[in-house]
């Protein structure tokens, strides 16, 4: 079968490897049919080092299942389902408390060394616990958005829900990426009645424009702050949703979060510390919280909205490949050129 791998930073390749296949009980076989770049996968393609070898990529698909272990019982040849971008079992405490990142069984995509979405197939452990059936067929045109749930859109929401975004909250969103965006959409859903979103790719702002903010900040920085102030009566917003990861974005928010505000990060973190002192978060009484977001958590409670038609989060993707351009995929983002790249392997 075919696989993408990431060799060191900048260098992606398409290549041929052995089939994946069942190996323990709770194991699933599933033949891609949809998959996608991440935003975080271009964090190894800035930095990643050749010393320890490929890395096979992709932590987003949905396809259809061709095998099971004996021990799988929720789930059957043919069905079609969506991964979340962490693998848990489902039973476990932290499973059970719908904080499946922590699942003490599980682990994410991206430390399989021989498992990938961004291939054929993959082989699922503990399918029970981190599959999840849809209720629609592969062709349908409803793929691209039920595909967020593997990640992006269940970033945003997890974002938002630990931002404690509510019926009538202001709340400012950091980054115009896919994540960012549907913060975006995840804070109008959930009631928020001003929405701030700072970016300034035009195709994005519009984009959030479209899925509910209220408001556009297109500096940074210093004066990104200051516009936000004025667009908030000097106080800064009540919610912060940090959705890039990077210093300058956790700076950025520690400046526009309001008094007794909250500071939700669900941007994977390129730093190893960050002010909380008196003069950032613990002077204003500012709450810190996110981290990588239990998408299976949301699954169920976000894919009605979908399949009714009232949430497009789909919309994010703005161009399809094969296999064979994953690759350019890559460069297409980091250069931002494109928005969010799906496959179709």
């Amino acid at each position: 079968m075919r696989a993408t791998l990431m060799y060191e930073a900048g260098d992606v390749r398409v290549e041929t490897v052995p089939d994946s296949r069942i190996e323990e009980p709770t194991d699933a076989l599933v033949r891609v049919t949809a998959a996608c770049i991440c935003g975080s996968d271009l964090h190894p393609y800035h930095s990643m080092t050749a010393e320890n070898g490929s890395a096979r990529m992709g932590h987003e698909f949905i396809g259809i299942v061709e095998d099971t272990g004996t021990a799988v019982t929720t789930l059957k040849k043919g069905d079609l389902v969506v991964a979340p971008f962490a693998i848990s079992d489902g039973t476990c405490e932290y499973c059970r408390e719908g904080l499946q990142t922590s699942c003490v069984h599980g682990s994410f995509w991206d430390t399989q060394p021989r498992e990938g979405g961004q291939a054929e197939a993959v082989r699922v452990p503990f399918a029970d616990g981190t599959l999840v059936k849809l209720p629609v067929d592969a062709d349908s045109a409803l793929i691209p958005s039920l595909l967020t749930l593997s990640d992006v859109l269940g970033t945003g929401y997890h974002a938002a829900v630990r931002g404690g975004v509510k019926p009538g909250s202001t709340v400012t969103v950091i980054g115009d990426g896919a994540v960012g965006l549907l913060a975006v959409l995840s804070a109008k859903r959930l009631g928020a009645e001003q929405i701030i979103l700072m970016g300034r790719h035009q195709a994005r702002t519009d984009l959030g424009r479209e899925f509910g903010a209220t408001d556009v900040v297109s500096e940074r920085g210093d004066e990104g702050i200051q516009k936000v102030r004025d667009l908030t009566g000097g106080q800064g917003t009540r919610v912060v949703l940090e959705a890039v990861g990077h210093m300058p974005a956790y700076e950025q928010a520690y400046g526009i979060v309001r008094p007794g505000g909250t500071i939700s990060r669900v941007g994977v973190p390129q730093y190893e510390a960050a002010p909380v002192g008196f003069g950032s978060l613990f002077g204003k009484n500012v709450t810190l919280t996110g981290g990588p977001a239990p998408t299976r958590a949301y699954i169920e409670e976000l894919m009605p909205d979908i399949l009714n038609g009232s949430i497009e989060p789909g919309k994010v993707f703005d161009t399809t490949t094969d296999l064979d351009g994953v690759p350019a995929g890559y460069k297409a983002m980091d250069e931002r050129r494109n928005l969010k790249v799906l496959v179709t392997p």
